[in-house]
């Protein structure tokens, strides 16, 4: 898959089967819009493409809107890598894009500059300045510009929103397992692994600490994690906890990682975390020792997990 940070960017000389979206998640309604595109660009013999935005428009045009999205974006582009898009734009989205005319948009975006010959989309897709096109105008445009439009029915868009709303809830609730289903995968946090107090060392449990640059990504609840990693090709089992550590009295909210018979010096290092089940909340114990021993618990039942 080439991925193009801008649309101007864009180089390819054969037309275009064109789909436009967050695709925040790539769940199982998002994927199943994906394949049409493949298998459409394949059957007219032309290029499949994604148009993406980033930073969320909704981020743009509502300076209050908080929204947190399922997947980074380095997390979104390995996801579609493996769906078999031709090619992935990402525009930024700011202002200036914003105020583009639905004209300008059709004409000078997707004709010219993608060639675009079939364009997938949802039933309640609008564009241009403030929203002003819709569905209905893009038919219109597409008789003069010669391209065709295949409508995604209004039942398939609202299953995807249900969809995407639904892993949200179940990523604030800590319900890893419903994140699954829908998504068809684990919840991945990916961070760089940075230095911290040193405290699990302390006790037998090292931890690395987590850091997310990306403050949009949706971090789940509080609470202790059953989790699974992958360095250098080998798979590792481990705990999660996410919170503040109230038993040491820390204000600061951290992701800290044990993995199970690992002793390798990964400072500094990427790490992609697949979260497979919450254990427990995170609680407030009467003394470090305390602590430990409920670690030790922690550990028990989530080798019973994997001896399953």
């Amino acid at each position: 898959m080439k991925i193009y940070r801008n649309i101007d960017d864009y180089d390819q000389e054969k037309g275009a089967v064109v789909t436009i979206g967050t695709f925040d998640g790539l769940h199982h309604g998002h994927q199943e819009i994906l394949k049409k595109v493949v298998n459409s660009s394949i059957e007219k013999k032309l290029s499949s493409v994604v148009l993406t935005f980033f930073p969320h428009p909704r981020t743009i045009l509502n300076k209050y809107n908080n929204i947190r999205m399922i997947d980074t974006l380095d997390e979104k582009i390995n996801q579609l890598d493996k769906i078999g898009i031709d090619s992935l734009i990402i525009q930024p989205f700011d202002k200036s894009f914003s105020l583009l005319t639905a004209d300008q948009y059709i004409k000078d975006f997707l004709v010219e500059k993608l060639k675009l010959k079939h364009i997938i989309i949802g039933y309640d897709h609008r564009f241009g300045k403030g929203r002003e096109a819709s569905v209905v105008d893009l038919k219109s445009y597409s008789k003069e510009y010669n391209f065709t439009v295949e409508e995604i029915e209004a039942q398939e868009i609202e299953t995807i929103k249900i969809s995407s709303s639904k892993i949200r809830n179940s990523i604030n609730e800590g319900d890893l397992e419903t994140t699954k289903k829908y998504l068809g995968r684990n919840f991945k946090l990916t961070g760089k692994i940075i230095k911290g107090d040193g405290l699990g060392k302390k006790i037998n449990y090292p931890t690395a600490n987590i850091f997310i640059k990306e403050k949009y990504k949706i971090i789940p609840k509080d609470g202790v994690y059953f989790i699974r990693t992958l360095i250098k090709n080998k798979s590792f089992n481990g705990m999660m906890n996410i919170g503040h550590r109230p038993t040491i009295g820390s204000n600061d909210k951290s992701i800290e990682v044990h993995l199970f018979n690992f002793n390798q010096d990964i400072y500094n290092k990427e790490i992609s975390i697949d979260i497979i089940l919450k254990i427990r909340d995170e609680k407030k114990f009467s003394s470090i020792e305390a602590l430990k021993q409920q670690l030790k618990k922690d550990e028990n039942y989530c080798l019973k997990l994997i001896n399953k």
